[in-house]
């Protein structure tokens, strides 16, 4: 796809909406019974799922620091979330990639020498791609930790952006983000102090 069909003459993207525009966001926390805090979230067409469990005794004594928490997250990709049927494996580079940039995210985020010798799991299922997946997972994420109630420096608000013609553009979806000519970076801020979590290219 050319970027001539990403961007109109009259400003307008592949979606109908204006260069600066996010897609719609919609969401819900505590949506899971079972879990400490969890969230549902919808940007645009990706939609995912968060469960947070913890902090709770470390699964094993070696991943346990004596004065703060281990963090780990898991990434999944649910089979009928992109139009290629596939089951990815947990060894899956891509998933490992995202599981990892999350997890970098939040250990600047959360007080985790709050939590001594103990662990907090976050486990993101990707139900619905439609680009934007890594600042859908912080978001989402963001949203369960606050709802399990885990103590953090500042929420982390997350957002991608790149240049369609020589145009900066937010949020970008799925077309975009698959266009080779469509540099994008992901940005993971801390509002309050301004600082970057999180910067991926």
């Amino acid at each position: 796809m050319s970027r001539q069909e990403l961007l109109s003459p009259e400003g307008l993207r592949v979606d109908g909406r204006r260069a600066n525009e996010l897609r719609r966001i919609s969401c819900r926390a505590s949506v899971l019974n079972s879990a400490d805090g969890s969230s549902y979230y919808e940007q645009g067409n990706t939609k995912v799922l968060v469960a947070v469990y913890g902090p709770r005794e470390p699964r094993s004594k070696s991943l346990a620091h004596h004065d703060q928490a281990t963090i780990n997250v898991e990434f999944n990709v649910a089979p009928f979330s992109t139009s290629e049927r596939r089951k990815r494996s947990k060894g899956d580079k891509r998933l490992l990639e995202v599981a990892s940039f999350v997890k970098q995210t939040f250990e600047g985020a959360i007080q985790t020498t709050v939590y001594p010798r103990s662990q907090i799991d976050i486990y993101i299922h990707l139900l619905q791609h439609d680009g934007g997946t890594l600042e859908t997972c912080i978001n989402a994420a963001t949203l369960a930790l606050v709802d399990a109630g885990i103590s953090m420096v500042d929420y982390v608000c997350a957002c991608t952006a790149g240049f369609i013609d020589e145009t900066p553009v937010l949020d970008l979806n799925f077309v975009e983000e698959s266009s080779i000519e469509t540099p994008d970076l992901t940005v993971a801020v801390l509002p309050r102090s301004g600082n970057i979590a999180l910067l991926q290219m």
